[in-house]
């Protein structure tokens, strides 16, 4: 590791399958039982899949005529957000035992900077296990972790023993670890960037290492950079607290395909009335409205406005949306609309909001973990 870098210690909590787990947990009869988490009807898509399911091949973001295809026992069980936000409360207070630096990236995940934390435990390694423990105690459910120097190898370590287990990766055994990592596992690089590089001769972590950072830059663009760095390490973004929100949304799956704008507004409308009602619950505004389009063939397309002054009321919004949707003819039947804002007033506040401070940690690569 270059000894002039912060070494900090950092979790990243992951509860397994987490909107499946709660309605197992829930009702026991599901226990052990393949379900899927929304997905019913001839249109769903499915949002989550316990583990039985997931051999089976039922993964999220499927369409639930698929999945049962896969697997036809799955059973199918109503989302409940009200109850995973309440969960998710509960498990985000047992972190809060140990350390006010943490970062919640959804419902069920979340980074914690225990670096300093409020047990004095100098050990990562084990706060993770006391925190896995005590939601599996507490709440009944059962957690995965990651852990490490930075957030970006955290993340990538959570997934490794899952489900509820952990991994640590110690400062010594950082470069080892990412040279021998199959390009797929770095978190950021999707399907479409990881075939790309597979032409290029980048399989893993190694083949990334021997690439110049021109030569990423070159070929990946901005993303390049933060490629070349990563792979040695380097990723110094802190765990912050108080994550500003950069974007809201909502949208909807119809029971039949829409080919005709003129059917499309009448959906809108009430999309455009959800958005306008999250915005104002927030208290946020934004600049930016970006249609979404998923057409039947599943191929996906947005269209977005910037406008001069922020808005959350929903006349604009559908006004706005309307312009979109009427921007270009539609390449084929409808399946999905939905409207976001983003470049909310939320940033404005960003550099004024007051931040927690990090001490840099001066401290041997040997030390516990």
């Amino acid at each position: 590791m270059p000894n002039n870098l912060p070494i900090r210690k950092i979790i990243h909590v992951d509860m397994d399958a987490f909107y499946a787990s709660v309605a197992q947990m829930d009702n026991p009869k599901l226990k052990g039982k393949p379900i899927a988490v929304g997905g019913g009807g001839t249109r769903g898509v499915i949002s989550a899949a316990s583990y039985e399911a997931r051999k089976f091949g039922v993964k999220s973001a499927m369409s639930g005529r698929l999945a049962i295809k896969l697997c036809p026992e799955l059973i199918f069980v109503r989302t409940d957000f009200a109850r995973y936000t309440e969960i998710s409360k509960r498990i985000r207070q047992i972190f809060y035992d140990y350390t006010d630096l943490v970062e919640p990236l959804s419902l069920d995940e979340a980074y914690l900077d225990v670096t300093e934390n409020k047990k004095g435990n100098p050990s990562a390694s084990l706060i993770a296990q006391d925190i896995r423990n005590r939601i599996k105690t507490e709440i009944g459910l059962t957690a995965s972790a990651g852990i490490s120097i930075n957030k970006f190898i955290a993340k990538v370590a959570s997934d490794y023993n899952k489900p509820n287990g952990q991994k640590t990766v110690n400062p010594e055994e950082v470069l080892k670890f990412l040279e021998d990592l199959d390009i797929r596992k770095f978190y950021g690089v999707g399907k479409v960037t990881a075939e790309k590089m597979y032409q290029k001769g980048i399989f893993t972590g190694k083949d990334l290492k021997e690439k110049s950072v021109e030569y990423l830059e070159e070929h990946f663009g901005k993303s390049g950079k933060s490629y070349y760095y990563i792979v040695r390490g380097i990723h110094n973004s802190q765990v912050k607290p108080n994550r500003i929100r950069k974007s809201l949304a909502a949208e909807r799956t119809f029971s039949e395909n829409l080919s005709s704008e003129i059917f499309m507004l009448e959906k809108l409308n009430h999309i455009a009335e959800e958005v306008s009602k999250r915005l104002n619950k927030s208290n946020v505004a934004g600049k930016t409205i970006t249609l979404k389009i998923k057409y039947s063939d599943f191929t996906l397309q947005t269209r977005s406005k910037t406008l001069p002054y922020f808005i959350s009321d929903k006349s604009i919004i559908l006004d706005t949306a309307k312009d979109l949707l009427y921007q270009n003819k539609l390449e084929n039947s409808v399946r999905l609309l939905g409207i976001s804002l983003s470049n909310l007033n939320t940033e404005i506040s960003k550099n004024k909001s007051q931040k927690i401070k990090e001490k840099p940690v001066s401290v041997q690569l040997k030390f516990e973990f």
